[in-house]
């Protein structure tokens, strides 16, 4: 990263400029910005789309999760940390709105400024950005976040660090990026950052920070009362400084959000059906159909709602660690693909009624397309025809079984692919060129008993194919610890998508995740392929080479065969009390990061 800084106290080391005279520039200032073309909204927008700016204040939502919490710090990879609290307890530049594929808002930041080819972006904060506990948000603590963030904090926030060449005061209220890269994302991507109060943190060691510190920031809720591992509670800041902003219009307006923490689904299931919770997703069709007609349900205390969408599937299934000798081969891969009887287990777990996830982005415009590759992304995957694997160019679909629980053609498939990869059945166990058994382990956290009976169904068509596989469940703290670091061979693993992927798709995909601990990219893929078509993504000028790129994409990423794919949630179900309301007009997302509890409001009946 090219660097142009001086060393100011406050950063104890590190140098960056500060020009306090006014930036010239092509540009002016904006209310907000879109990835492609211009926002939606128009300046003077009175609340999102799909937020009731006349909703009522009052009332609580009670969710559950199943594991535990040692952290309160969503923004470091130590420890594990109820995950809401990093979109609820914190606040930044801009906001998002998901009513459209990926633009931002003012919030922080009363405007927005970019350079003519989004090489530099500038932001002026709102002179009433508060923190909650009252004090102003400073260009000082702006300057804090990024370089705490993008230095020491979760190794998410890197990536975007590492392409900034320089970052400025321009202005009392104003703070300059310019970039040392050609990336289109990276002026939406930095709006984005949590902004964090850097005074709380002098004297402490921001990287180990747990439950000892609540960290303050400028959001509309605060962290009021939790127990470790038990419980956590957000009340409703009334001094929050943003409730006119129009992009918070209409959300923040539960008096509390509260998050119970249970041992296992099971158990969680029945707190909501006791009414300990008043608000559940169900991701399980079948279970949906039969098990939600408690007495709560047949009085209408509880609704039950259906909300669609027309976001990515995204990846959900069992991800091989390539790391791994088991899972290197890639036609060992393809054979545990094979081996995983799709129809059959679906038909157990949801009687046929959740379909397939097809590809990384199906269910989406951005999806690969059938048959062999055309056009633009013909032209993207060619260049690395001799590293791709079968079927990227010329056409590709998930192995599909008779539905039967033998899938004895499929089973053949798999033992004829491990015979290529130069595996043996030898008195009726699959044995490695060396001689020894082949096994490999898979991990699961504690409390996920839906993947438990999936993986039980895979063990037995395993089975017969000579394979013996250890199936380890642990508490979510050691989970935490073992996928941070890659420790297992088999995981249950999910990914969702947006309809804007964009830099984070290299933490998902990109080769520094082969070795670096805490990124996404826990298959350990490294194909040039991949990260040469996402930096076709980040550049792409037209709304047409976006979707070729991301098309491309998809392919490399379905056909390296990392992940074995269940089912797709393509509509959310949600049963919560009656009280609860959300808007009728649902953002394109639909239940996303979010939506649930920011714009729903509580109102008695």
């Amino acid at each position: 990263m090219r660097s142009d800084f001086f060393q100011p106290k406050w950063l104890g080391g590190t140098a960056l400029t500060v020009a306090l005279s006014a930036q010239m520039g092509f540009a002016e200032p904006k209310h907000g910005i879109a990835m492609y073309g211009d926002p939606q909204l128009p300046p003077d927008f009175v609340s999102l789309p799909y937020a009731n700016p006349d909703a009522p204040t009052g009332g609580r939502i009670v969710t559950g999760e199943v594991g535990g919490f040692d952290s309160l710090n969503p923004h470091i990879a130590k420890g594990s940390v109820p995950w809401q609290l990093r979109f609820l307890a914190h606040e930044s530049l801009m906001g998002r709105s998901y009513d459209e594929p990926f633009t931002l808002y003012g919030l922080l930041a009363e405007s927005i400024e970019v350079g003519p080819n989004r090489e530099w972006a500038e932001f002026t904060l709102r002179p009433e950005a508060r923190f909650s506990d009252g004090t102003p948000v400073t260009v000082e603590d702006v300057m804090w976040s990024y370089e705490t963030l993008g230095t020491q904090g979760h190794p998410r926030y890197h990536g975007a660090w590492g392409k900034i060449a320089s970052m400025e005061q321009t202005g009392e209220r104003s703070v300059k990026f310019t970039f040392g890269v050609e990336d289109r994302e990276l002026a939406l991507l930095i709006g984005m950052r949590p902004i964090l109060k850097k005074a709380q943190w002098d004297g402490k060691d921001f990287t180990a920070s747990g439950i000892d510190v609540i960290p303050i920031s400028s959001a509309e809720y605060v962290i009021d009362d939790f127990e470790a591992g038990r419980f956590v509670s957000l009340k409703r800041n009334p001094d929050y400084w943003g409730k006119d902003v129009p992009f918070m219009r209409g959300q923040g307006n539960l008096d509390e959000i509260r998050m119970e923490f249970y041992g296992d689904g099971t158990a969680m299931f029945e707190a909501f059906k006791a009414g300990e919770l008043n608000s559940s997703r169900e991701f399980n069709a079948e279970k949906w159909e039969t098990q939600y007609d408690f007495p709560a349900i047949d009085s209408g205390d509880v609704i039950k709602s259906v909300l669609p969408h027309e976001r990515p599937s995204g990846i959900t299934g069992f991800v091989m660690n390539t790391r791994n000798p088991a899972f290197s081969d890639w036609r060992v891969r393809d054979a545990m693909l094979h081996a995983f009887n799709f129809e059959f287990i679906n038909e157990t777990m949801t009687g046929s009624k959740q379909p397939r996830i097809t590809s990384y982005f199906s269910n989406s415009v951005l999806g690969m397309q059938q048959g062999p590759a055309e056009g633009r992304v013909k032209d993207l995957l060619e260049p690395f025809a001799d590293d791709l694997l079968p079927g990227a160019i010329d056409g590709y679909a998930l192995p599909v079984s008779d539905g039967t629980e033998r899938n004895r053609s499929n089973i053949r498939k798999a033992i004829a692919l491990m015979e290529d990869a130069g595996y043996t059945i030898q008195d009726g166990v699959m044995t490695r060129p060396d001689g020894t058994p082949y096994t490999f382990e898979i991990v699961l956290s504690q409390g996920s008993a839906e993947n438990g009976s999936i993986i039980d169904l895979f063990a037995r068509s395993l089975e017969r194919m000579g394979i013996e596989p250890t199936v380890t469940t642990i508490d979510s703290a050691q989970y935490k610890e073992r996928t941070t670091n890659y420790d297992f061979d088999m995981t249950y693993y999910r990914r969702g998508l947006s309809l804007s992927p964009g830099n984070e798709q290299m933490l998902y995909w990109g080769c520094d995740g082969v070795d670096a601990p805490g990124t996404r990219n826990w298959m350990g893929m490294c194909s040039p392929a991949a990260e040469s078509i996402i930096n076709a993504i980040l550049n792409s000028t037209t709304r047409d080479d976006f979707i070729a790129a991301t098309r491309a994409l998809d392919r490399v990423l379905t056909t390296g065969r990392y992940v074995i794919p269940i089912y797709q949630f393509n509509i959310s179900r949600v049963a919560h009390a009656k009280e609860l309301k959300y808007p009728e007009e649902l953002p394109i997302y639909g239940d996303w990061i979010g939506w649930q509890p920011n714009v729903w409001w509580w109102e008695d009946e």
